[in-house]
C-alpha cells in the first residue's frame, strides 16, 4: 500500500467516508445522486486487471458491499458500477444508485453537467449513513 495518492480530481470532488480492507471509499459531491466511489489503495493503477488477483476479488467484494449499502439505504430503480477512468486515469469504481426520477434518467449522470454540491449536513448525515450500512468505516 506504500506510495498510495488520491488523484487531485477525486478528492476535490468527494466526500471521504473512510477504508474498507482495500479501498479508499468517497462519496461524490453531488446531491442528485446518491454515488460512491472506491479508489483501492495501491500505488499505480489504472485498469481492474492490473490488481493482483487477491486484491481484484477484494475489490468485487467490495463492490457488493457498496451496492448492497445503497441498495438498502436508498431502494433505488438501478444500481449503475462503472470503472471509466477517461477524465481520471486513477483506478476507480464509480457504484451510483440511480432513480427514474432522477435528474439524468436514463442517462449517464456524467452528461448532467454542473454537480449539486451537498450541504455540510446533508453531506455529514449521507456519509455517516453509508458508514454505518458498510461497518463503521
Amino acid at each position: 500500500m506504500t506510495d498510495f495518492s488520491l488523484d487531485s480530481r477525486l478528492e476535490a470532488d468527494t466526500i471521504p467516508i473512510g477504508d474498507l480492507h482495500l479501498s479508499r471509499v468517497l462519496l461524490m459531491n453531488d446531491a442528485q445522486f446518491p454515488w460512491v466511489i472506491l479508489v483501492p489503495r495501491r500505488a499505480a493503477m489504472r485498469e481492474i486487471i492490473d490488481l493482483a488477483p487477491k486484491d481484484r476479488a477484494a475489490l468485487y467484494r467490495e463492490i457488493e458491499s457498496v451496492s448492497e449499502a445503497l441498495q438498502r439505504l436508498f431502494s433505488p430503480t438501478k444500481l449503475n458500477v462503472a470503472a471509466l477512468g477517461n477524465m481520471v486515469a486513477q483506478l476507480h469504481v464509480h457504484v451510483i444508485a440511480r432513480f427514474e426520477a432522477d435528474a439524468a434518467w436514463p442517462k449517464p449522470v456524467w452528461s448532467m453537467g454542473a454537480r449539486v454540491p451537498y450541504t455540510p449536513e446533508a453531506a455529514k448525515a449521507c456519509a455517516e449513513a453509508l458508514s454505518v450500512a458498510l461497518g463503521r468505516l
